[in-house]
């Protein structure tokens, strides 16, 4: 599969959208509006542009990347893609719409439907297709194009050879692939997302300061960020989201969200992408 299509070019579609075309691959990036479509660009140019300061590829290779990569607003673009990555906001109404589209638009009947989304089932997406054997789940972690994971979420329908041709690809990539069962949430946000409303709940009972958790977590487990740095890196109302998919999933209430993280969303205090969230941010 060396042509790829990528539905949304956001913060996880424009770094999908980025190692793809640094693999090789010839990439058309989805967006809704000729606005949103030059952000996105913009974007995975200036992240391009960062590998080079860094040392990580050459300025050549940067370049070659930027050329393999074009943008449309009109879905019909995706008609030639023999793979397709929805990165598109995490909503399971607008994730089958877009599915529905894509089964429609995409003409190869061997061609993959993947979605990147970290906690919706994959049949409820396979299921508004005609072709649910080929779609599967690849679930790529924030930032892209350093994140060496990639969740592979297979449906008792998905074709496992399907399955495998999907690895064979993220492999490609540079990228260790998992297999997860379609639950909601699969591996990592199962374990995760427990962490991270725990830390809340531990804040909203005055239990320890914001400061004293994340610090104990940091120093003492060795994490990279603690669990309200974390949620705020990751948006609270995006933690919110998979929290409330999770308890719709499996009613226990390790997965609820705490009432704290309901009241800071609703004031529209979502982390570091509106400034402020636990912390505040410049």
């Amino acid at each position: 599969m060396t042509r790829v299509g990528v539905i949304g070019g956001g913060l996880m579609g424009s770094g999908i959208a980025e190692v793809c075309a640094r693999a090789g691959h010839d990439v058309v990036v989805h967006e809704i509006s000729l606005e949103t479509a030059e952000a996105a660009l913009g974007r995975i140019h200036k992240s391009l542009d960062r590998g080079v300061e860094r040392g990580k590829i050459t300025a050549e290779e940067a370049e070659a990347a930027k050329q393999r990569i074009t943008v449309a607003t009109d879905i019909s673009a995706q008609a030639d893609r023999q793979i397709v990555i929805e990165a598109a906001t995490e909503n399971e109404e607008v994730k089958k719409a877009l599915f529905a589209d894509l089964d429609r638009v995409v003409a190869d009947p061997d061609a993959i439907l993947a979605s990147n989304t970290s906690s919706i089932p994959i049949t409820r997406l396979a299921a508004v297709t005609g072709r649910p054997s080929r779609v599967i789940g690849l679930h790529f972690f924030n930032p892209v194009p350093v994140m060496a994971l990639v969740e592979l979420i297979t449906t008792v329908s998905t074709d496992p050879a399907v399955a495998d041709q999907a690895q064979a690809f993220a492999e490609g990539l540079g990228k260790t692939v998992i297999r997860a069962k379609d639950r909601a949430g699969f591996i990592v946000n199962m374990l995760l997302i427990p962490y991270m409303l725990a830390g809340i709940r531990m804040l909203e009972a005055g239990f320890a300061t914001r400061e004293d958790i994340d610090a104990g977590m940091r120093l003492g487990a060795n994490h990279p960020m603690g669990p309200l740095e974390l949620t705020d890196f990751v948006g609270l109302d995006t933690t919110k989201y998979v929290a409330d998919v999770l308890y719709e999933e499996y009613k226990e209430p390790l997965y609820a969200a705490p009432p704290l993280l309901s009241r800071m969303v609703e004031a529209g205090w979502l982390g570091r992408k509106t400034g402020r969230g636990f912390y505040e941010y410049e």
